[in-house]
């Protein structure tokens, strides 16, 4: 059933599931993705805030469903391990069906921030270097679990004031080694003649390192992309990649780029490295002028030589 036809929920509106009987009301609209609406709602009776997406399609719609549940069992099982990332903080709450309508939805966790673009542009390019690694620590999760993202985009990445960033709109998540279902032409590796659309570590990191170059550089990548065909390939990201200014993150990007990295948890472990500023060494300590050393020694003198006079005198 196709309902991407339908009219926008008006602030207020309730939607009740069909079978399990919760009823939600529509705070605001969220936003609009390739494959249904998302909803900031509340559920009566409760205080919590969720996020509701009505599907435009009940087959596709299922499918993101059941990629979110097996998450969701997934990290139940691992839980946190020593040594490992933190685990996806998401959650799925439920699915059902409209009663007013039989459209398919789904509820979980609402998660409060801004566009991973908006974030860097209020607060500056210094922060893609944590907001890198918190990332990278998500897609880490995301492949122990079996799965990869697919449409990774900064629209699809919300940031916490704080700096925390969380992966949103799970519809082109799927199985490693299954086709790409669900892909923006820029982050996406086969738009690029860079490799197949095959669903696979690489694929993810190959759209991290877009992502980063468009955050950076977007007229730069938005020229590239509207080169012909057959013009068009991985070596212009690359050319992209050497023009940015710090050097170690054009290392990074270049690599994952290429293919280089062999699990998204070497290239985590890379970019704490290389490019976060936790695992830089300190600088060093800035010398004292010799003067200052002359001055501060005559200074002692005159204060020994004072105390002797008043206490011999």
């Amino acid at each position: 059933m196709d309902t991407s036809s339908r009219p926008v929920r008006s602030p207020g509106e309730v939607i009740a599931g069909k079978w399990r009987g919760n009823r939600y009301v529509v705070d605001r609209l969220l936003g609009k993705g390739a494959n249904g609406t998302v909803y900031l709602v509340t559920r009566e009776s409760r205080r919590e805030k969720y996020a509701l997406k009505i599907g435009y399609d009940a087959l596709d719609l299922q499918s993101e469903i059941n990629v979110l549940t097996s998450l969701q069992s997934c990290q139940a099982r691992q839980g946190k391990r020593p040594g490992k990332p933190d685990p996806m903080s998401f959650y799925f709450l439920e699915s059902d069906d409209a009663s007013d309508g039989d459209f398919p939805f789904y509820v979980m966790r609402y998660v409060q921030g801004m566009p991973l673009h908006r974030f860097l542009a209020k607060k500056g390019p210094a922060w893609l270097e944590l907001i890198g690694l918190k990332l990278l620590d998500r897609l880490c999760a995301l492949h122990g679990c079996g799965f990869i993202f697919g449409d990774l985009k900064p629209e699809n990445v919300i940031v916490s004031e704080y700096g925390e960033a969380e992966l949103i709109d799970f519809g082109g998540a799927g199985p490693i080694g299954r086709s790409v279902k669900q892909f923006t032409e820029w982050h996406d590796r086969g738009f690029w003649s860079a490799g197949s659309r095959v669903g696979d570590e690489a694929y993810d990191l190959f759209a991290f390192a877009v992502l980063c170059l468009r955050l950076l550089d977007e007229q730069g990548l938005k020229n590239a992309a509207a080169q012909l065909p057959q013009m068009r390939s991985g070596e212009e990201l690359l050319k992209l990649a050497n023009r940015l200014p710090d050097r170690k993150l054009a290392s990074w990007l270049k690599t994952a780029l290429k293919g280089g990295f062999a699990s998204s948890a070497e290239a985590r472990e890379a970019w704490k490295t290389h490019i976060f500023r936790g695992g830089r060494s300190k600088p060093e300590p800035v010398a004292t002028p010799g003067w200052l050393k002359g001055a501060f020694a005559l200074s002692l003198c005159l204060l020994v030589f004072t105390v002797y006079w008043i206490y011999h005198f």
